[in-house]
Parts: structure tokens; C-alpha cells; sequence
């Protein structure tokens, strides 16, 4: 397009609250000073909150005559300004975004010094102290598992003792009331042995009478001879009746020897026989007496074994509850951790989709950027611009925007488009760097520290 004959009148202002350009045109056709509408300022925050338009009036000088003016068409004027307008209104909105971009690296960089896991968040300690209670758990089971066998062991063997103790206690129980009986025999033997000892004294009575009646009869008999007289006849020989009584006499007195010495060796066999009767019960007495000492003992020792047992079980059923409760108290302790860290995990995922909607936007204005740049190197080539710079301050540019000064520099079109390039190219450049940047170290520190997808999902490994 051939703007021969034309200037264009543009002002570059810069405010004291940081880098802001705006620019307006118009065209003129005669010489002097006239009164110009300035295209409107446009402040905006970051993601376009807070925009505040601002226009002005301003009073520009120029010299000089136009030629070749009037061939310009009024939609030739209005995409100009247009075209100036949306320049200025974008690179504000460059630098609102390189702001809040550098806001957004503070507070990202802040987030990953506060919240990484390599610095803040080592979980290496508690999966060593998770493994050291597993295995102490395991142990604990294995200690209670030897304890439960044993206690069982223990059982049995108690078991077999108490069945053992009434096998003996029966066995006890029954000697005891064969020595019992043997006692009633002995006791009946006895009462025999007094009997026949009566017995035995009543025949020696008997025997001295029967010796002392004989005595006397002989005595009698003597006398009886003693007295008579001697007659001798001559007849046939009598009866030696003393014979005969000594012969009567003699056979008396050995049966009763007999009888005597018979009852003696009845006796005697019977007090031998009781008395072997007597001494093995006495022995089998002694050694069942020994033997139910023994199983006593044994089952004193048995019964103090078995309390030290259960005493031990019931330590071991306390130690276990007590290990159980401390345990689950720890549980919960490391469950609410881990939804602590649960909830962490879906706020950095929420932030992640944030930023990358965030770095989203900033690409589609990148790509904007580069299309508005595009336009305007085509438009400004072959055009002569006049930059005005303003000198008021803050306050002046707030309260007064109509007067400032303003001083006409002739450039040429090469040196315009050198100049609107230069700019947005550097602005450009700085926020393809940042966004690149921002990209790149976000890339990183999630393949570092969380390692997420280049889509921005993270995924945090416990």
C-alpha cells in the first residue's frame, strides 16, 4: 500500500508505574496545530482483570503541507487506527502478562521450595521405619506362634501327667486297700495266734493235771500194794499193772508231745508264713509310699510349671494387645498421613491443570503476538512516522493528560517499522522466553520431583 504524501503523527508515552506505550494517529491536510482524540489507553491486570481504558486529548504540531491527502479513503484512516489502537492495546496486555508471568514464577518457585519432595518430603524414613515395624510385627507373630505351641505343649503335657496322677492315684488307692485288708488278715491272725496260745496254755494245764492226777493214782496204787500181803500162790502169773500204767503213761504223754509239737509247728508255720505276708506288704507299702512321694513332688513341680505358664500366656496376651493398640494407633497415624498426602497430591494436580491452562493462554498470546507483528510489518513498510515523546509525570499524565509537550521527529518508514519490530520483537522474544522457561523448568521439576506427563498430570508415588 503507498502512503506517499501522507504523515502520520504517533505518540510513544511511558508511565511511571511501569512500561506502557500508546500510540495514536490521525492524518492532516493542512499545516498548524489541531486537536487530536487519542485511541485509548488500555491498562490491564493479568488474564484481563482489572483493564481500565483511559483517552485523552492532546494537541500535536506539525508542519508543513500534505500532499496527496485527500486520495486517502476513510477505511484506509479507520484500519490504521484501528491497527495502532489494538498494537497499543496488546503490548499492555504483553507486559500484564510478562508481570504475571514473573508473579506466577515467584509463586510457582515459592510452591516447590515449600512443597518438593526431595527436600521436605523423603518418605525413605518412614518406609524404613513401615519395614522395621513390619518385621518387628512378623517377629511378633513368630514369638506368639512359639509361645502358642508351647503353651499348647505344655498342655499336653500337663495332660499326660494328670492322666498319669490318677493312673497312680488309682494305683495308690487300690494298695492302699489291700494293706487295709492285709491289716484285717493280720489283725484275724493275730486274734488266732492269741487263741491258740489260749489253747496252748489250757493243754499245758490240762497235761500238769493229767500228769498230777496220774501221779496221785500211782501214789494210791503204791500204797495200796504197800499195805497187802504176800501171798504166794501157786497159780498162773497176774497183770503187771504197773507196766501197763507206765505204758499208758508213756503213750499219754507222747500224744500230748505229739499234739504239743504239732500245735508248736502249726503255729510257728502260720506266725513264719504271716510274717513273710507281713514284711513283703511292709516293703510294697514303703515303696508305694516312695512312689506316691515321688509322683507328689512331681506334681508339685508340674502344677508350679503350669502356673509359671500361664501367668507367662496371660503376660504374652497383654504384651499383644498392648503391641495391637500401639500398632493401630500408629496405623491411623500414617492412614491420616496418607490422606494428608492424598490431599496434597489433588492440589498439585489442580495446579498443575492450572498452570497448564495458564501456559495455554500464554501460547495462544504468543501465537497472537506473532500474527500482530506479521500485520504490522506488512502495513508499516514504505510509511514516515512522527514519534512523540511526552515528558509528564505520573500525576500529570493522570490529572492532566491534555498537557504535555510534544516534539516532532520525521522518520521514515523503515525506521517506524524498525522501531514497532524492535520493540515487540524484544517483547516477544522476553515472553517466549519466559514462556519457555516457565515450560522447561516446570517440565523438569516435574520429571524430577513428581514426574508427571508432559500434559501436566502428576502422579505422586508413596
Amino acid at each position: 500500500m503507498d502512503f506517499t504524501g501522507r504523515s502520520l503523527h504517533r505518540s510513544v508515552s511511558s508511565s511511571s508505574r511501569g512500561p506502557a506505550l500508546s500510540v495514536s494517529s490521525s492524518m492532516y491536510r493542512l499545516g498548524g496545530t489541531q486537536h487530536l482524540r487519542v485511541a485509548p489507553s488500555v491498562y490491564g491486570g493479568a488474564g484481563g482483570h482489572g483493564t481500565r481504558i483511559s483517552t485523552s486529548h492532546r494537541v500535536v504540531s506539525y508542519g508543513g503541507d500534505l500532499s496527496g491527502g485527500d486520495l486517502l479513503v476513510g477505511n484506509e484512516k479507520m484500519a490504521m487506527q484501528n491497527l495502532n489502537d489494538r498494537l497499543a492495546s496488546y503490548l499492555e496486555k504483553v507486559r500484564s502478562l510478562e508481570q504475571s508471568n514473573l508473579n506466577l514464577e515467584v509463586q510457582i518457585r515459592q510452591w516447590y521450595e515449600t512443597n518438593a519432595p526431595s527436600a521436605s518430603r523423603d518418605y525413605s524414613a518412614y518406609y524404613k521405619q513401615i519395614e522395621d515395624l513390619r518385621n518387628q510385627i512378623k517377629d511378633a507373630q513368630l514369638k506368639n506362634a512359639r509361645c502358642v505351641l508351647q503353651i499348647d505343649n505344655a498342655k499336653l503335657a500337663a495332660e499326660d501327667f494328670r492322666l498319669k496322677y490318677e493312673t497312680e492315684r488309682g494305683i495308690r488307692l487300690t494298695v492302699e486297700a489291700d494293706l487295709q485288708g492285709l491289716h484285717r488278715v493280720l489283725d484275724d491272725l493275730t486274734l488266732r495266734k492269741t487263741d491258740l496260745e489260749i489253747q496252748i496254755e489250757e493243754l499245758k494245764k490240762d497235761l500238769i493235771l493229767l500228769q498230777k492226777e496220774h501221779q496221785e493214782e500211782v501214789n494210791s496204787l503204791r500204797r495200796q500194794l504197800g499195805n497187802t500181803v504176800s501171798v504166794e500162790v501157786d497159780a498162773a502169773p497176774g497183770l503187771n499193772l504197773s507196766a501197763i500204767m507206765d505204758e499208758m503213761r508213756q503213750k499219754y504223754e507222747a500224744m500230748a508231745q505229739e499234739n504239743l509239737r504239732k500245735a508248736k509247728e502249726q503255729f510257728e508255720l502260720q506266725i513264719e508264713t504271716l510274717q513273710q505276708e507281713v514284711i513283703g506288704t511292709s516293703k510294697d507299702l514303703k515303696e508305694t509310699e516312695g512312689r506316691i512321694k515321688e509322683l507328689r513332688r512331681t506334681y508339685q513341680n508340674l502344677e508350679i510349671d503350669l502356673q509359671s505358664y500361664l501367668s507367662k500366656k496371660d503376660s504374652l496376651e497383654r504384651t499383644l494387645a498392648e503391641t495391637k493398640a500401639r500398632y493401630g494407633d500408629k496405623l491411623a497415624t500414617i492412614q491420616a498421613l496418607l490422606s494428608t498426602l492424598e490431599f496434597q497430591l489433588m492440589q498439585i494436580r489442580t495446579d498443575a491443570e492450572r498452570q497448564n491452562n495458564e501456559y495455554s493462554i500464554l501460547l495462544d498470546i504468543k501465537t497472537r503476538l506473532e500474527q500482530e507483528i506479521a500485520t504490522y510489518r506488512r502495513l508499516l513498510e514504505g510509511e514516515d512516522v512522527i514519534i512523540a515523546d511526552y515528558r509528564s509525570s505520573h500525576q500529570e499524565e493522570r490529572g492532566k493528560c491534555s498537557n504535555f509537550d510534544t516534539f516532532p521527529v520525521r522518520l521514515n518508514a523503515h525506521s517506524v517499522a524498525y522501531h514497532f519490530l524492535s520493540t515487540a520483537g524484544e517483547k516477544y522474544r522476553e515472553t517466549s522466553s519466559q514462556v519457555s522457561g516457565y515450560y522447561h523448568r516446570d517440565s523438569e521439576n516435574q520429571a524430577r520431583q513428581i514426574k508427571t506427563p508432559p500434559c501436566g498430570e502428576l502422579s505422586h508415588s508413596l
